[in-house]
């Protein structure tokens, strides 16, 4: 599939980065022409829920534009963020994969999001005769499978502010710019991704705000590269040390 063509059908791919750019041209560049003529472009508001567990998963999802993150609500009703994609992935293509009819998980916009949509019909039969696509979603998948897994370990040995540190640690080596990162994430979302509650994100921040490891500014927090270094020297101690 031709660059020019592909931002033909996908205009909002002119207004973001470049890395994400060649991501979709990677993913869409062997799709036929009745892929490209089915593909739709929504754009969804910050909070909504686009993806519901045990739901028909009829629908292929790609980010174009902006964040979403998975949700287990699960275990008493408390909400756990445990996937928060990178990359351009088809959410909803390892159900097709594993020949699942239902949603595994509930997805929902962090931000305002351009999504891309595709029929779930139409994307198993290019993904069923197109063996590289096929091949590329599977290695996506599998990656972001074993990436969650291994967050999730180190989760397990992690209790308290260490958890937090962990994350701040993660966003930080994601989203740095020039040595500093600006947390805009509000401490709801810190506890959904941590599995802590309210009342401990406070703690660990002023904990951390008082040693010096994260400073505050306004009503965001800020994160130097010695910050960064000192919140991951925490983690690997307690994780070297089992």
């Amino acid at each position: 599939m031709e660059r020019n063509y592909l931002q033909e059908m996908l205009p909002f791919l002119t207004q973001i980065e470049k890395k994400r750019q060649e991501q979709f041209e990677i993913y869409f560049h062997s799709a036929p022409l009745w892929v490209m003529e089915a593909l739709e472009v929504e754009n969804i508001a910050a909070g909504t829920i686009f993806i519901h567990e045990n739901e028909p998963a009829d629908m292929i999802y790609f980010v174009g534009i902006g964040k979403v993150k998975a949700t287990d609500y699960r275990v008493s009703g408390i909400a756990f963020d445990f996937m928060k994609p990178d990359n351009v992935i088809a959410l909803g293509g390892m159900e097709v994969i594993m020949e699942q009819g239902t949603y595994k998980t509930t997805v929902q916009t962090e931000t305002d999001c351009v999504l891309v949509k595709l029929s779930r019909a139409k994307y198993e039969k290019w993904l069923y005769s197109d063996p590289e696509t096929f091949r590329l979603e599977a290695k996506l998948t599998c990656h972001s499978l074993l990436e969650e897994e291994r967050r999730n370990r180190l989760y397990l040995f992690l209790q308290g502010a260490d958890r937090l540190a962990l994350l701040y640690v993660e966003l930080y080596e994601k989203y740095n710019k020039n040595g500093t990162f600006y947390i805009k994430e509000s401490r709801t979302s810190m506890a959904d991704e941590t599995g802590l509650c309210l009342k401990s994100v406070s703690r660990a921040i002023r904990k951390f705000s008082e040693a010096g490891l994260v400073t505050k500014n306004g009503s965001q927090l800020q994160i130097s590269k010695e910050q960064y270094e000192g919140l991951k020297k925490i983690v690997t101690d307690k994780i070297d040390r089992r």
